[in-house]
């Protein structure tokens, strides 16, 4: 395992456009519980929350909450955290929202619908296209303009690749 610096958490070695990033500064194992109440108590350093953090705070979330009442709480803790840094343009409703559900998918698939059966370090192995935010897997379902659009940013779009010409 890479242990992610500072971070609490650990990243399987090998995981293809997974870069280290520092999240928090435990250096035993966090919880979900502390990894939430850590990031919505704005203990994240300045410059270190990154995609795959996001992923693994989706994550969190998902495994204590009912999956709407998580993705309240997930989308309200992110746009706090831009706000708190003057940078709400940063927040995307679209990218959110859909990563959020492709989590949740990718979870039930594997039958980590509960918080006792979901185990971190299992999902991101076999998930690692969710944990690369470069040519990432929204690529497959969006184009690169909707994405970036004042639109998706404020609202859910609906992918929409599956309306290109071939």
């Amino acid at each position: 395992m890479a242990q992610l610096i500072g971070s609490g958490w650990s990243m399987p070695e090998g995981i293809a456009g997974y870069e280290s990033r520092v999240f928090c500064s435990a250096r035993e194992s966090m919880s979900n519980e502390e990894l939430i109440r850590r990031f919505e108590s704005d203990a994240v350093p300045e410059g270190s929350f990154h995609h795959a953090d996001h992923v693994r705070l989706a994550f969190a979330y998902l495994c204590h909450y009912p999956v709407l009442d998580a993705l309240q709480r997930f989308a309200s803790a992110l746009k706090s955290f831009a706000a708190a840094r003057g940078k709400t343009q940063l927040y995307n409703e679209t990218i959110t929202c859909a990563y959020f559900f492709l989590i949740r998918e990718r979870m039930i698939r594997l039958e980590m619908a509960s918080c006792e059966a979901a185990n971190w370090e299992e999902f991101a192995c076999q998930n690692s296209d969710l944990l690369q935010w470069k040519d990432g897997i929204l690529g497959c379902y969006y184009r690169e303009a909707t994405l970036k659009s004042d639109l998706a940013r404020n609202v859910f779009v609906l992918p929409d690749k599956c309306f290109e010409r071939r």
